[in-house]
C-alpha cells in the first residue's frame, strides 16, 4: 500500500523572556483528536506539499505563510503495519516569518511552547524521535515503524542531514 502525502510545519520564533517557541495546536478533531501536533494535514490533488503546507496553516491557524518563507526539514515516513490505510509520507517544514497571530479553528487550538519543554506527554511518541533534531535546524529523513496499537513506536531508523 502506498503512503498519502502529508505536511508538517512548525512556526519558530523569538520568545519574549529568551530562547525559542514552536506553535503547535491541541487537535479538535480527526486523526490525532486529543493530542498536541505540528499544524499541517494531507497534499491536495495538485498541490505542492508547500502549497499543502501553506493552505494548511491558514486553514487551522489562520496564519498566513508563503512557500519562500518555508525551510526544508525533511521527510517522516509513517508505517501502521496493524493498519497499513495509515501510512503516510510526511514533508517537514520551518518558518520564521508569516502574517497574522495564531487563532483557533474547528480543528486547532494553536498554542506556544519552548522548544526546549515540549509537551512530548501530550503528543505522539514518535514526535520526541524527531522533533527536536527537527527544531535545532536539523533536516531528517525517518521511518517509524508504529506497533499494533497504532500508538506506540516499535521502531524509528533515521538518516540526520546536515543542519
Amino acid at each position: 500500500m502506498t503512503s498519502a502525502p502529508v505536511t508538517l510545519c512548525f512556526l519558530l520564533r523569538d520568545a519574549p523572556g529568551g530562547g525559542t517557541e514552536v506553535l503547535l495546536g491541541l487537535k479538535k478533531t480527526g486523526f490525532g483528536k486529543g493530542r498536541i501536533v505540528g499544524l499541517g494535514g494531507h497534499v491536495e490533488p495538485g498541490e505542492s506539499d508547500a502549497e499543502a503546507i501553506c493552505r494548511e496553516v491558514l486553514e487551522e491557524a489562520r496564519i498566513t505563510v508563503r512557500q519562500q518563507d518555508l525551510s526544508d526539514a525533511g521527510v517522516v515516513e509513517f508505517v501502521f503495519p496493524a493498519k497499513p490505510e495509515w501510512n503516510m509520507h510526511t514533508r517537514l517544514f520551518t518558518a520564521r516569518l508569516w502574517h497574522g497571530h495564531p487563532q483557533e479553528s474547528s480543528e486547532i487550538i494553536p498554542e506556544w511552547f519552548p522548544t526546549g519543554a515540549l509537551p512530548v506527554d501530550r503528543m505522539w511518541q514518535d514526535a520526541d524521535h524527531w522533533l527536536p533534531l527537527v527544531l535545532e535546524g536539523r533536516t531528517v529523513d525517518i521511518v517509524v515503524t508504529l506497533n499494533a496499537d497504532n500508538e506506540t513506536v516499535a521502531s524509528s531508523v533515521s538518516i540526520l542531514r546536515s543542519p
